[in-house]
């Protein structure tokens, strides 16, 4: 009977898909994210790179304001949108819940940060996160990955 029991609550546990919406933050209508990195100790185009990604757009920021203040976005090519429009699944749902608007140290070192913005529904949160693992929750790694590959694919 015990047998029984395991197997039938193994077989509900493995067999359900979960709820991709509960998972991932939605991008539709007037909702948007905003990605970028900022380094100070640099020199040239590449040191403040910021997007923002709606539900059919790419979009870069012209200003390249190191604080992340001053936004003036202009429309980038389908073809990359589709090579970005992934980022979203990897948001981590708990940074929604983070208390802190700054991560880590970003750029202390020398190192970087990210610049990150969600908007939904009108409401927009937004952090500065240091791109030194060591200094950030696990939870952001995989994160902080996928925005850098992003920028990488979009710069190429």
């Amino acid at each position: 009977m015990r047998t029984v029991l395991v197997l039938t609550v193994s077989l509900l546990l493995f067999s359900c898909s979960p709820d991709t919406d509960d998972e991932r933050i939605g991008i539709s209508g007037d909702s948007f994210l905003i990605f970028g990195h900022f380094f100070g100790e640099c020199i040239g185009e590449g040191c403040v790179e910021t997007f923002k990604l709606t539900e059919s757009q790419l979009l870069e920021d012209t200003i390249d304001d190191y604080s992340g203040q001053q936004l003036n976005f202009e429309v980038l090519s389908d073809a990359l949108y589709q090579q970005v429009r992934d980022l979203p699944d990897f948001f981590p749902l708990e940074l929604l819940n983070e208390k802190e608007a700054v991560i880590g140290c970003p750029d202390c070192a020398d190192g970087g940060g990210l610049f990150i913005v969600y908007s939904k529904n009108g409401t927009q949160q937004s952090w500065r996160i240091d791109q030194s693992k060591g200094n950030v929750p696990v939870y952001l790694h995989d994160f902080i990955d996928q925005v850098n590959a992003r920028i990488a694919l979009i710069n190429q």
